[in-house]
């Protein structure tokens, strides 16, 4: 009389543990390419402001250009933030009692400026030069998207190393001429990809791919 001491599918245990351990590594890794990727982390990130600015009505209803606020992208690394002089110029004839403006007004009045949240932050130790990209004809919506139909301004591509490498080793398709760089709706005539070959080849753009460009 035999004896059976475990049930008749312990014997497939071996089976299912190499196909256990065989699996899980898998997993595991791109459960972390994935859920670690800027795709997944970053896109799509939307800070709350303290201050409910509608690029959809300034950018596209009226038409406002990219660099009446941020007045520094053709000139130097940063896109600077707009002071409250600047939204006043407008706003101490349109909603003056506006509720929601109450802390422009304030830091208009006061100095200190507004505790606006920043949505595309790059890490410290990544060097990006907004000049660099927007007087050669990289326009703001390669990198920013359709800023100008956003109620609220989210991240909307990656900005990863490798996002940015794809670019500097095929320029073509996001260059535009300058002076069209804050035009949301440009479209290329014909081919994009051939119409900024040209643009590349005829003002002699070659972005670098070493490491020092953007790490230094």
């Amino acid at each position: 009389m035999k004896l059976f001491v475990f049930p008749r599918w312990a014997n497939k245990t071996r089976q299912l543990a190499g196909i256990a351990l065989g699996v899980t590594p898998l997993y595991l890794i791109g459960l972390v390419w994935y859920g670690a990727s800027p795709k997944t982390t970053d896109v799509g990130y939307m800070p709350k402001q303290p201050v409910p600015y509608s690029h959809a009505l300034h950018a596209g209803q009226l038409g406002i250009d990219c660099r009446y606020c941020h007045n520094t992208v053709e000139k130097a690394a940063v896109a600077a933030i707009p002071p409250a002089a600047t939204c006043m110029n407008c706003h101490s004839k349109i909603h003056t009692k506006s509720p929601a403006l109450e802390p422009i007004r304030e830091s208009y009045e006061t100095g200190k400026p507004v505790a606006w949240v920043k949505v595309h932050d790059l890490p410290d130790y990544a060097y990006f030069n907004h000049s660099a990209h927007v007087v050669r004809g990289v326009g703001c919506v390669s990198c920013h998207d359709r800023v100008d139909q956003m109620q609220e301004v989210y991240q909307a591509k990656p900005l990863s190393m490798g996002w940015c490498l794809d670019c500097h080793r095929n320029p073509d398709p996001n260059l535009r001429p300058p002076s069209e760089v804050t035009n949301m709706g440009w479209t290329a005539p014909g081919d994009p990809a051939e119409f900024g070959k040209t643009l590349r080849e005829t003002n002699h753009i070659a972005p670098p791919t070493d490491c020092s460009t953007c790490h230094r």
